[in-house]
């Protein structure tokens, strides 16, 4: 992909703080459809804004909770993710993957729980980059990602991973 045509990366400032929860356990990863919100109607991980003096951990394990109905145990940061949308908004999400978590999934007026083999989530129903940061991560590596949508369509992407 074209690198960063129409964004000023070096003097970017997120609008927004988010971040996104993964689940893993045996093999599968615990997903959702989402159902309001930015990118309703995917298929993406349970996550949301970060609240004023809120950390990013608690955060998801906030957001994680309020829409599966689970607790997440022991988080850790596994991405940093930075969006550039053409109507102005900007987004820094950070990313975060457990291990275990107490509680039986359930569905909320946010968000349906969807349990995925790892080696078969449906890229084609999420967000675009997710298909260039996601295996990495679920590999072992940390991203550093930075990527521009012109609404669902994603017009540019930059990956460091370490």
């Amino acid at each position: 992909m074209e690198r960063y045509p129409n964004v000023d990366w070096p003097s970017f400032a997120p609008s927004e703080h988010a971040v996104l929860l993964f689940t893993r356990t045996g093999g599968r990863l615990l997903l959702i459809h989402k159902k309001r919100g930015l990118g309703a109607g995917k298929v993406s991980a349970p996550g949301g804004r970060i609240e004023p003096g809120e950390r990013a951990v608690d955060a998801a394990i906030r957001e994680t909770t309020e829409e599966l109905g689970i607790t997440p145990h022991n988080p850790q940061e596994c991405a940093l993710l930075d969006f550039a949308f053409r109507d102005g908004f900007t987004l820094r999400v950070t990313v975060f993957l457990a291990e275990s978590y107490t509680g039986t999934p359930r569905e909320t007026d946010e968000a349906i729980p969807l349990w995925t083999r790892e080696n078969d989530i449906p890229y084609g129903r999420m967000w675009e980059d997710d298909r260039e940061w996601l295996p990495l991560v679920l590999s072992g590596r940390y991203v550093r990602g930075r990527f521009e949508f012109d609404g669902d369509a994603m017009l540019s992407s930059a990956i460091d991973v370490r």
